[in-house]
């Protein structure tokens, strides 16, 4: 679970990141914390790669419907430059920003912005995605969830892919990705 930590006197940011296999509730976290930040009376901002229009143009939506408006960019160096004024900012789908995401999320965590970021941590091979490992290194606070596996029932921590389309980015939902516990993701298609 997590805990916010207590602020006194000087102001100090830090980075959360929130990660899992799809359908983990990823977003739904990022939201849910979002929101209490809203209801602190912050001043926060939510912020989602401009390719993710899955859902909608503009808001940061989950899986179950639940959204919060956000602002699409193309770059990382966007954010910084949109989140100066904020106290929490978020960041869904961090595993689509560049590489610069790292430096960028460092460096509003010492300007004192509370930073909260939610994005898959490995793609539907199983290798590490995007800037998420880095991110994970420099964490003050990390949230590994996980979904359930559509074919045992056992908790999923895999994104399989089940269409034959190649390249690390292909954007989708349940007609093209299922969550899998370990053991279901390594049979494949054979399932």
């Amino acid at each position: 679970m997590f805990i916010e930590p207590h602020i006194s006197g000087e102001k100090r940011g830090w980075i959360e990141v929130i990660c899992g296999c799809m359908f983990s509730g990823k977003t739904e976290e990022l939201i849910r914390r979002m929101k209490r930040a809203t209801i602190a009376n912050l001043k926060t901002e939510i912020f989602k790669p401009a390719i993710d229009n899955r859902y909608h143009e503009l808001n940061v939506v989950s899986h179950d419907e639940n959204f919060i408006v956000s602002q699409p960019v193309t770059n990382s160096k966007t954010i910084l430059l949109m989140a100066q004024e904020m106290n929490v900012i978020g960041i869904d789908e961090a595993q689509f920003f560049d590489d610069g995401l790292v430096q960028v999320c460092e460096q509003l965590a010492l300007n004192g912005i509370r930073v909260i970021i939610a994005g898959l941590d490995m793609d539907y091979l199983g290798k590490p995605f995007g800037p998420i490992p880095q991110l994970l290194a420099i964490a003050d606070y990390i949230t590994k969830l996980h979904a359930i596996c559509v074919h045992c029932g056992n908790i999923a921590s895999r994104s399989y892919r089940k269409t034959k389309q190649k390249g690390q980015v292909v954007i989708g939902e349940l007609d093209i990705y299922e969550p899998r516990c370990r053991v279901c993701y390594e049979k494949g298609d054979d399932v």
